[in-house]
Parts: C-alpha cells; sequence; structure tokens
C-alpha cells in the first residue's frame, strides 16, 4: 500500500543511525523502513559526522546540515516536505522554527526515543544524591517542544501517562509507538547449548555506563561468591576507558567492547543482567532477550512499560542479594528457565509484534494528514510556545550566525 506516494518526508537526526550500536539506531531504521514501505521519499539529514558504524541508507538521500546557518533555509525551502521528523527534542530546538517558517504547512512529527528530562532526573538521584525533581529547565524544553509539534511518538506506556496526568499534554498530540518486533521464527540454542551471562548496550548511553559499574562492583561479587564458575560477557559500542579497565578475566568478567550482532552474543547466553538504576524508554537489550529467547533479570526501571500484565521473562528486583540469587536460579534451573522464556515470547507477541501497530500508526499519520489545521487549532499552547519560539530562537540563531562570520 503506498499510502504516502508522492509525500516527502525529511528526517533531521541527532546523529547517523547505527542499529549495531544503540536501540535508539534500530528504531530510527524501523521508522524509515516504515516510511519507505508507504512509497514515501525520504531524506536523512544531520548535524553530526556519520562514523564508519553508520547504517548504508539505501534509496534515502542523505544531506549533511549546519547549525545556525541559513543554508538550511535553503534546503527545507527547496525540499518542501510533507512530513518532518525531529530526532529528539534537540533537533526540534535547533531547525524546528525554520521548518515553521519556511514550510508551515508541513506536519512536524517528534520521536522522543525516551523522555529525557525523566532519565536525568533518575541520573540526578542515582549519582549525585538528590531529590527526584522533575520541574526543572531540561524538562521544560523537552515539554515545550512537544507541544510544538504536531504529534509526539512515545516508546513508553508509563511515559504516555506522566505527560498527560502530571504536565497536562494533551492525548491528540501523543502516539504510543514502541520498538516493534518484527513476525519471524528464529533458530534458537536449547538450554544446554548456551553458557554464560550477559550484558549489551552502548556506553555512550550513561545508564548503560552506570550499569556495568553497578554490575561489577555490587552485583558481582555477590553473585560469583555463591557461583564462582559463573562467567559474565560484557558487550558494548564505544567503551570508555573506564569501562574497558572493568575487564578482569581472573574474576570471570570479561569486557570485549563492540558485538557484530547482538542476536549471537544474547542467543548463546543463558541469563541476561540488567540492573540498570537509571533510565527511561524501553530497554532495546531487554527487548531482545526476549525475542532472542534469553531470560533477564532486571531492576524495576529496566522493566518499567514493558510487560504489562504478562508475566516477567525471568525476574525484576532492586535488592542486590535477591539480583545474584535469582540470577544464579535461573542459570542453574531448566524448568523455570524455559518457562520464563515462553514468558518471553508472549510479551513480544501481545505488546510488541510489528502487527500490533503499522496499521493503527498508518492511520493515524493519515488523519494528521488531512486535518492538520484542525489539531493545531486545538493545541492552543503549542501555537503560544510556537510564536515566542520563533522570535526569540530566531534571533538567537542570527546573532550566532553574524557572529560566527567575524
Amino acid at each position: 500500500m503506498n499510502a504516502f506516494e508522492n509525500k516527502r518526508i525529511l528526517i533531521i537526526g541527532f546523529v547517523w543511525p547505527e542499529p549495531k550500536s544503540s536501540a535508539a539506531g534500530s528504531r530510527m531504521m524501523q521508522l524509515i523502513s516504515f516510511f519507505k514501505e508507504k512509497g514515501a521519499k525520504i531524506t536523512f539529514a544531520s548535524t553530526a559526522a556519520e562514523s564508519e558504524f553508520s547504517e548504508d541508507l539505501e534509496g534515502v538521500d542523505q544531506k549533511l546540515i549546519a547549525l545556525n546557518c541559513t543554508s538550511f533555509d535553503d534546503f527545507v525551502s527547496e525540499l518542501q516536505p510533507d512530513l518532518v521528523l525531529f530526532d529528539r527534542f534537540m533537533t526540534e530546538e535547533q531547525f524546528g522554527w525554520r521548518v515553521a517558517e519556511h514550510c508551515p504547512n508541513a506536519l512536524k512529527m517528534l520521536d522522543t526515543e525516551d523522555l529525557h528530562c525523566l532519565r536525568e532526573a533518575r541520573r540526578l538521584v542515582v549519582l549525585k544524591h538528590k531529590p527526584f525533581e522533575l520541574n526543572n529547565d531540561l524538562t521544560k524544553r523537552e515539554i515545550a517542544s512537544i507541544f510544538r509539534c504536531d504529534v509526539t511518538l512515545m516508546v513508553s506506556e508509563f511515559e504516555m501517562e506522566l505527560l498527560q496526568t502530571y504536565f497536562r499534554v494533551p492525548s491528540f498530540l501523543l502516539f504510543y509507538l514502541p520498538i516493534w518486533v518484527e513476525n519471524e521464527t528464529l533458530d534458537l540454542p536449547s538450554f544446554e547449548e548456551r553458557d554464560d551471562f550477559v550484558f549489551i548496550g552502548n556506553f555512550l548511553h550513561a545508564p548503560n555506563h552506570d550499569t556495568v559499574i553497578y554490575l561489577k562492583e555490587e552485583i558481582w561479587p555477590l553473585l560469583s561468591k555463591k557461583f564462582p564458575e559463573a562467567k559474565l560477557q560484557i558487550y558494548g559500542a564505544y567503551p570508555t576507558p573506564k569501562i574497558k579497565s572493568l575487564h578482569q578475566p581472573k574474576l570471570n568478567f570479561f569486557v570485549h567492547g563492540r558485538a557484530e550482532s547482538s542476536f549471537e552474543v544474547i542467543s548463546k547466553a543463558r541469563v541476561l543482567l540488567a540492573p540498570i538504576r537509571f533510565g527511561a524508554g524501553i530497554k532495546g537489550k531487554l527487548l531482545e532477550a526476549m525475542q532472542f529467547g534469553t531470560p533477564s533479570v532486571t531492576s524495576i526501571i529496566g522493566a518499567e512499560a514493558m510487560n504489562g500484565d504478562f508475566l516477567w521473562n525471568g525476574f525484576i528486583t532492586d535488592s542486590q542479594e535477591d539480583f545474584a540469587e535469582k540470577a544464579i536460579e535461573f542459570y542453574q534451573n531448566k524448568s523455570i528457565w524455559v518457562k520464563a522464556q515462553q514468558n518471553g515470547f508472549e510479551i513480544i507477541k501481545n505488546r510488541f509484534s510489528k502487527d500490533l501497530f503499522e496499521n493503527t500508526f498508518l492511520e493515524f499519520v493519515l488523519d494528521k494528514f488531512e486535518n492538520l489545521g484542525n489539531y493545531r487549532n486545538d493545541n492552543f499552547t503549542g501555537l503560544l510556545l510556537m510564536h515566542h519560539f520563533l522570535q526569540s530562537t530566531k534571533y538567537m540563531a542570527k546573532w550566532i550566525e553574524e557572529k560566527n562570520k567575524q
């Protein structure tokens, strides 16, 4: 179905997608594939430089753009996209006013990945021992961006509820679209064919960096004392010197760096460990663990918004002692391991299957196209914020541009 045939879509990426490095990269590739399948002509633009791990965006026009530069105005005026997708709120802050000025009829869509303000508030509690506080400058920036857009894609039902109840964001500005899973049959190793515990995650993402340090310093001493032959394999793109220093084979704690295939490392492991202490959104590693038949032991924040009314594919706890004990139990007991694996398959089938979201998302976007004027009139807060945003950000950007010429 070429529902978006003749539609031009501009995606302004925070970075070039790296699906083998992060769940955010996988998410972006899912959105690109969806719009391509529906017949849209896609242009992907970013201020960031591509890396050797950036995905080959076959069939997608690519553009390197500059901050605080009128060259973007010329580019977007000529392109005249029907839809502009902002990858995280920072890109909307940087380019939203230019889009509004030069292609005012374009549908503005924001993909949050997760609520940055929630993740940051939780980080400050854990690492800085500050009280939990959402009413800060980062929150104001992110919520304002959500109001300025015509629709914001959310991966977490918890965060959807938070936006509507705490911040009074109208439901018609939000759409729940988690990272979905393609319906496919995978050839998975059995319980007996698997070995070791595993963790995987991009180390540019602060929650992952913290999780591995927490695993090494707090969880692993408890677990390895009770189960001395246990081994933990750590994988992740962009490991820092601190993470590399945790590699200690004598303690059966192995840091490998980037994994070529998350399927290979997760499906060959018996249990995934993810004692995540802060973060937001849904966790790609835990979703993949379910998909690849690997039970997981995680924290309350780790499992947040993922299993709904279904049983977790393993165990959820914030207790260090319980975490270590349950990790060993799921590793050694085949019967509860198999039951946990089946729980994961049920969660995938009933909560993350692509079939659950594809048609409703398509209908939602088409409705936005057809009734954009009405939706914008109903979003007076967004109109108000856009008015002041145009004035303040526009002239700040122009001042920076002139300053850069000197």
